[in-house]
């Protein structure tokens, strides 16, 4: 295995009666990276992350843990992994730092490691001021902190988050989301969500899962550029409208354009360029050269929602 490689995944299938919930997929994932699963429910996600924290048996195909084979060396894989499911399943009855107590020692931790360890994730996570709490008691925000702190308690070098802001609200999830940043300085992290903005506010990668297969893989930022070959500039100028129409109609860059009134004696022109060419520096230009008065200059940013859309299109939708 490589070195820089926390997770290396071939060929991986999981079949169930009648039904393939991941089909032959691959992938990698770096050492410090944050990586997000991303794809509707259904889309084989949970089941991928089960398989990885050896919780279930693949049907066929290999995957790499830290080096160590999931299948051969499963004990292995489980002692370098901290996994949160998407249910969070806590003890009620406990009290927080009992509770975090058990898990470590249950990991393998040392009486006097398990103390230090669980006043470190404790402070880490902001539990300290409900350490004596019940945890069936405590907020979802609060009983979502304890799980990544019991999935951290055992300093793990990969940490796999199922669905880990699912129903939190704003400011929970806002928490949440820097915790889990804060993490991939000294940890690799893998989490799975079918909520886009938080990916892309989380992960340095995404691999987009549909119907059990991943259908692309790579940073934001080049899934960004993948559709940027229509991605439009919006210019708002103070120009005649004949005027602006006649300029873009003479403009080989442009593909097609619309012109409409905006606020004063303003034109909103939309611009869609030839191949994904730039058109901004060449309408600042051209309103400068002019002496057209430019109040908005910007280019349109797909959102994950747009490239998800893309790339789960149906074939037949395309046609």
């Amino acid at each position: 295995m490589s070195d820089g490689l926390m997770i290396e995944v071939a060929n991986l299938t999981k079949r169930y009666a009648g039904r393939t919930a991941v089909s032959d997929i691959s992938f990698t994932v770096a050492r410090g990276e944050i990586v997000g699963l991303l794809g509707p429910n259904g889309a084989g996600k949970s089941t991928t992350m089960r398989i990885l924290s050896c919780f279930l048996p693949a049907t066929s195909g290999t995957a790499r843990v830290a080096g160590f084979d999931i299948f051969n060396q499963s004990d292995e894989v489980r002692r370098r992994i901290g996994y949160m499911p998407e249910n969070n399943p806590l003890y009620p009855d406990m009290r927080v730092r009992e509770y975090l107590k058990f898990r470590a020692r249950l990991k393998g931790l040392s009486r006097t490691r398990t103390r230090e360890r669980v006043d470190v994730v404790m402070e880490q996570f902001g539990l300290t001021e409900v350490q004596k709490r019940i945890v069936g008691q405590l907020s979802k925000g609060f009983r979502q902190r304890v799980g990544l702190a019991d999935s951290l308690v055992h300093e793990p070098e990969l940490i796999i988050l199922d669905e880990p802001t699912i129903g939190l609200d704003p400011n929970q999830i806002r928490s949440v989301r820097q915790l889990i940043k804060s993490l991939a300085q000294t940890h690799t992290v893998l989490i799975s969500t079918h909520i886009l903005p938080e990916a892309e506010m989380t992960c340095n990668r995404m691999v987009i899962m549909y119907e059990g297969k991943i259908l692309a893989a790579d940073t934001p930022d080049n899934l960004q550029r993948l559709m940027s070959g229509n991605s439009q500039v919006i210019a708002e100028i103070c120009a005649p409208r004949e005027v602006l129409e006649a300029c873009w109609s003479e403009m080989a860059e442009v593909e097609q354009y619309d012109v409409a009134p905006a606020q004063g004696e303003y034109c909103r022109c939309a611009l869609t360029p030839l191949d994904g060419v730039d058109l901004r520096p060449r309408i600042f230009a051209i309103a400068k050269e002019r002496g057209w008065p430019l109040r908005e200059l910007t280019r349109s940013r797909h959102t994950l929602e747009d490239i998800y859309v893309q790339v789960t299109r149906p074939d037949e939708e395309e046609a």
